[in-house]
């Protein structure tokens, strides 16, 4: 379990739960969750969006695998209508999203440790992971490695609204290290659904952009 900023860095990682958990059991045994339920977290206070009146708390954002909270967006699921609220939305979220699509995948592609499942004690499979997400960051950090590490076109792009895939989606077929999260439906509280509906609303409204339709 990990969290990226939108520098394609690791800000927080915790590795060791079991394969066979679903995606709330995983990220309710990580202590950044027990930090957000705790409010231990430090986070900014609400505040509202920009253009908009009602105060907002400031989030983390996930695929639809996790269970949607004050503190965590989700998109909308099933299929919507092009141009409707929801499409719109999960459409901002998904371009978001995608940082952190490309931060496990050029992670994958560089430390090829990552390929296929280790055959270690847990232990040492964990310590190898964080020494790689350590790596990682020191070499996206590093004003003379940056560009060598991570040169221009290893991450996705957007140019004339068209989606150009980085580089390295080229060097990941057929890994099997990295496996998705059990979904396990859950219904979230009508105070999460307002929070959303108001980021909804947003990308509709002051916080739209050409060419999201």
């Amino acid at each position: 379990m990990a969290f990226v900023n939108s520098e394609y860095c690791f800000t927080f990682v915790d590795v060791g739960a079991q394969g066979r958990m679903n995606d709330a059991g995983v990220y309710a045994t990580t202590s950044v969750y027990r930090k957000i339920i705790r409010n231990e977290l430090l986070l900014p206070p609400p505040e509202p969006l920009l253009g908009r009146l009602k105060k907002v708390p400031y989030v983390f954002i996930g695929d639809d695998a996790f269970p949607m909270s004050n503190t965590l967006l989700k998109p909308y699921g099933g299929n919507h209508q092009k141009g409707s609220l929801e499409r719109i939305f999960n459409y901002r979220l998904c371009r978001a999203r995608r940082v952190v699509e490309n931060v496990f995948g050029i992670y994958a592609s560089v430390f090829r440790v990552f390929r296929s499942p280790m055959l270690l004690q847990p232990d040492k499979a964990a310590l190898i992971c964080m020494t790689c997400c350590l790596l990682h960051n020191f070499l996206r950090r590093s004003a003379t490695s940056r560009k060598i590490y991570a040169p221009t076109g290893t991450f996705d792009y957007e140019e004339d609204g068209e989606l150009i895939h980085g580089t390295w989606r080229n060097d990941i077929q057929g890994m099997t290290s990295f496996n998705p999260l059990v979904k396990k439906p859950r219904k979230p509280s009508e105070e999460a659904k307002d929070i959303r509906r108001e980021f909804t609303e947003y990308c509709m409204t002051s916080g739209a952009v050409e060419w999201q339709n």
